[in-house]
């Protein structure tokens, strides 16, 4: 196995919008980078080709991080590929867009998927990953939460409740992974992408942000600002929940 000489970074749900801008500025700023997907392979490809347009050699992993045995085989994957692991950004999410008021509709099934996807989804990869992270110079690890995690209003109760989770799991990682590795989130709020769009329409987004004190939606690479920060900006930050909302939570 040959170690890479450029850094690596793993961004989960990386085929489109946030994990998309996360892992085409890292390119940018010199890392080889995983592209991870689930269903969106094409979406994926040409994320990988836009990578390697700025100089990144990318590989890509189908990989639902809900799945344990898939997540050990992805890193086991880039150890072979890379010899290392620099940075991961736990950016695959899911949800359901359900009124809060119809508690019926959010089944025990539902609640399991997005509990698996977006807490367990991120500790398992998170968990993977500690020996390669070990291993790297300033290793950190970047969570996309959410300010649903915060104030309680999101897309489905159980989104914001695993939100909630994600962030609590942050600090707690933060402290069991220190001083080696760093674990910080973004928690971001609405941001104008083709997730948010299934559920509201651009007036709808407008409409619902006008009051903020920066009254837009955020964009993806309004993230992926915070995340190269919490990245590779800091070298004393760790166990923090960064709201990135244009101020709707003040």
């Amino acid at each position: 196995m040959t170690v890479s000489e450029r850094p690596v970074a793993l961004v989960t749900g990386s085929a489109t919008g946030v994990g998309r801008a996360c892992a085409l500025r890292f390119a940018a700023a010199g890392y080889d980078v995983v592209i991870n997907y689930t269903r969106s392979e094409q979406e994926a490809a040409d994320t990988a080709a836009a990578a390697e347009e700025a100089g990144a050699s990318a590989l890509v992993v189908r990989c639902d991080v809900s799945d344990d045995d898939a997540v050990r085989s992805m890193i086991g994957q880039i150890g072979e590929r890379f010899g290392r692991l620099d940075r991961l950004v736990n950016n695959a999410a899911c949800t359901y867009f359900i009124e809060h008021s119809d508690l019926e509709e959010l089944t025990g099934d539902k609640w399991d998927r997005i509990l698996s996807v977006n807490v367990k989804g991120a500790f398992f990869v998170t968990r993977a990953a500690v020996p390669l992270l070990r291993d790297a110079k300033g290793a950190s690890v970047v969570n996309i939460s959410s300010v649903a995690g915060v104030s309680g209003l999101g897309s489905s109760i159980a989104y914001c409740a695993s939100k909630g989770a994600l962030n609590t799991m942050t600090k707690s990682l933060a402290r069991t992974l220190a001083p080696e590795i760093r674990v910080n989130a973004v928690c971001p709020g609405p941001i104008d992408t083709r997730w948010l769009r299934e559920w509201k329409s651009g007036d709808e987004i407008e409409e619902m942000t006008s009051d903020y004190p920066i009254p837009r939606a955020a964009v993806p690479d309004d993230v992926a600002d915070v995340v190269m920060y919490l990245a590779d900006g800091t070298e004393l930050t760790t166990g923090q929940c960064l709201v990135v909302d244009g101020g709707r939570t003040i």
